[in-house]
Formats: C-alpha cells, structure tokens, sequence
C-alpha cells in the first residue's frame, strides 16, 4: 500500500459509500510510516475538500462529465487532478500513478482515457483555475470549492470580503493545537498559546503522548467552550452532547456525560479512562429522554450538533453533508433548562458559522444570555457582543459559537 493508493480508497468510500473520511483513513493508511501516513492524508482530504473544483476541471478539459465515469475512474482522476492542481507533486509522478490505480482497480479499458484525461489535465488545469471568478457567491463556491447554499450563506452574512477569506482559510490545513491534561505529568515540546492556559501548538500530535492521555487533540475554539462553562471544583455539570469527550474532561466538578449513540458513548469512557477523568460519568442515552434523577446541576453543557461551518478545514467532506439543526438545537436548550438549578448556567456551543443556527436559537429560547465578550474580547462577536464566535479566517482556529444563558 503507497499514501496515494491510501487516499484513493479515501475517495472512493467517501463519494461512492458516503463514508466519512477521517474515519476511513485510518484503515486505509495502515501500515504507511509516519511520513507516507501525512501525504496520504494531505491528498485524501485535500482531493475531498476540492471536489467541486476539480469535477470541473475534469469536465471542462476530460470533455466527459465527470458524473459519468465509472466510480473508480472518477476517483482515480479527482485526486491525480488535485495533486496537479494544488500540490507540489510532479506532473509525471501525478499521471503515472493515477493510471496505475485505474489498472489496479482492474479497469484496463479505462487506462487510455485516464491517461489521455491527465495528460489535458497536466497541460490546462493552471490555467483553468486561474481562470475561475469570485465576484458572485456562486463563482466563489465553483472556484474554492463549496455548495452554492454556504458561499451565499457567507455572503449575506459576513459580506464578500469576509465570505472570501473565510472560504480560503478552511482550504487550508486547520491549526495543529493539543490542551494538556492536568491530571497528568509529562512534558511536552510545543508553543503555549497566549490566551488559553492548556492550549499547546505542536508540530505534530505526539502517539505516545496522546496514548498515555497527557493530551487531546482539540482545537482552541473548542477549548474556549469548554472554558466559558466555568465549572468549578464543588459544582456538577450536565454535557448533554458529549461524545468524543474533549470538553468533557476539560471540566472540574462532578460531570455527567450523555452520549446517545452505544458506540460512541463506548468511546467515551474509554477517553474518560485514559485521561483520568473520574470525575466523569458516562450515561448512554437520549439527551431528550433523559432519566428524572439528572436535574439540579450547577451548569448545563449544551454542544449541540450542527452543521459544522466552522470546521471544514478539519473535517473535509463535512461542506457536502451539512444541514442547519436549529429544531433540535432549540429542544436540547429546552431540556437544559428543565435540568439546570436555579441561578445556574447553561453554556450553548456550536462549531458553525450561521445565524440561524447560533444568534437566532438564542434568541428564539427565552433564555437570557450572560455577557461574555468582556470576559475574551479577543474573540468577541462582532455584531452581538455578549456572545463568543471564533473565525477561521481572523482568530486562526475553529470556528465556534459560543453563548453562556441565565434561566
């Protein structure tokens, strides 16, 4: 197995199976060294990032739909046209295991086309994508490689200039941040960040490190939520939406973790274990359904799921599966506050860039929201200052929305 037969199987299960690729590339890239594992990662969810683009490219200069080929030839091609388009690999390298993979897969008679495809491809693509517009949210999209719905979503939102360097900024590889547990001792190489007290950035994530539960890999979006909970040692906390656990095991106090899925919830006692989190309690079950004995906390988490705007940069194929969840956002902020004791907290996250999903659920919950901005003013939000929101494009992170709310 080579990095780029890795990332091809990569794309092959995310299009054809809809599997998500953060979740396939470890077994795809099993047994590649440390340095093949990165490349195979970069091409995978480089290709998968670009898609939209790069269907054009083989469109426009294949002269065949792209939507037409057989599934292994369009995967074969889409990450040949990527390494062409936006990586340093050479041209020939490019075409010569792109065709190679089409012959592994057994599709002899496409061999010819595929080469054909990448030797226009390797003559015209500079060109093509230098020629793509950005003036409209539907140029921008087609040319960065984004659904029309979230280019013209950003457009209205944060205006052309914002909408731009925030498409540009999720292209890009996301921060490589980890917090450091305080349970444990161990030191670690790295650059303290200057604004939160356990954010580390790291050149990589240290294996053994983070086997040995000394660190977790989150990003300092994610870290800022954990933070505003402010639970303290003498407090309980209710997280409603817990899996994989990062924020739970940044809280003090006692914690109780809800987690509906079986297998994840699996997952998250064993981070809990690793991490020495004992002040963690795993319940598996439905935040909405919860048992009535869960009631009386001092805060209630709630990080919600949601369409993931803000994490693109990380998770790849996210930007063709996203979808707004403002109802059920809403009903788990119902449920906090029938679980959270009175003069509590309840402590609203979402890693999205979209008002109805963030500002408008607020407002639409009758909660009041307890200022925040004075608190981090670095990452106040820049029309509604009582909340948090961290931009890929200005704050170098995730992208997070963040509100604290009184009952």
């Amino acid at each position: 197995m080579t990095a780029r037969q890795a990332a091809y199987q990569v794309v092959l299960r995310v299009f054809e199976d809809d599997a998500y690729a953060d979740r396939v590339l470890p077994a795809a890239a099993k047994g590649l060294d440390q340095r093949d594992r990165a490349l195979a990662q970069r091409l995978a969810f480089g290709t998968v990032q670009r898609v939209r683009t790069l269907d054009h490219a083989i469109t426009t200069l294949g002269k065949r739909p792209a939507r037409k080929l057989d599934p292994p030839v369009r995967a074969a091609l889409r990450l040949g046209a990527y390494q062409l388009g936006f990586s340093e690999v050479a041209t020939h390298a490019a075409v010569n295991e792109t065709v190679e993979l089409v012959r592994r897969a057994g599709l002899e008679r496409a061999v010819a086309f595929t080469n054909a495809v990448m030797r226009r491809l390797s003559e015209g693509i500079e060109a093509l994508l230098a020629s793509l517009g950005e003036e409209t949210p539907v140029e921008a999209g087609l040319r960065h490689s984004y659904p029309d719905w979230v280019a013209e979503l950003w457009w209205d939102e944060l205006g052309s200039d914002d909408a731009l360097a925030l498409m540009r900024a999720q292209n890009e590889p996301p921060e490589r941040v980890v917090r450091l547990n305080r349970r444990k001792a161990g030191h670690l190489e790295g650059r303290p960040d200057p604004d939160l007290p356990d954010a580390l950035h790291v050149d990589r994530v240290d294996d053994a490190a983070l086997a040995a539960g000394l660190v977790w890999p989150q990003s300092r979006g994610s870290q800022l939520a954990g933070l505003a909970v402010g639970a303290q040692a003498c407090e309980r906390t209710l997280d409603l939406c817990a899996a994989p656990g990062g924020k739970a095991t940044q809280l003090e106090g006692e914690v109780v973790a809800v987690e509906l899925h079986p297998g994840r919830a699996r997952e998250l006692e064993d981070n809990c274990r690793r991490l020495g989190a004992d002040n963690v309690t795993v319940v598996n079950a439905d935040a909405t359904q919860l048992p009535p004995e869960l009631t009386g906390f001092d805060h209630v988490l709630v990080d919600a799921p949601c369409s993931g705007l803000g994490v693109l940069a990380a998770r790849p194929d996210l930007r063709w599966r996203a979808r707004p969840l403002p109802e059920l956002q809403q009903e788990l902020l119902r449920v906090a506050a029938d679980r959270v004791k009175p003069g509590g907290t309840i402590l609203y996250s979402v890693c999205t860039i979209h008002t109805e999903e963030n500002e408008d659920v607020i407002d639409a919950s009758g909660l009041k929201p307890m200022p925040l901005g004075d608190e981090w003013p670095q990452f106040r939000h820049p029309r509604r200052p009582e909340f948090l929101l961290t931009l890929p494009h200005v704050h170098h992170t995730s992208g997070f929305f963040i509100a604290r709310l009184a009952t």
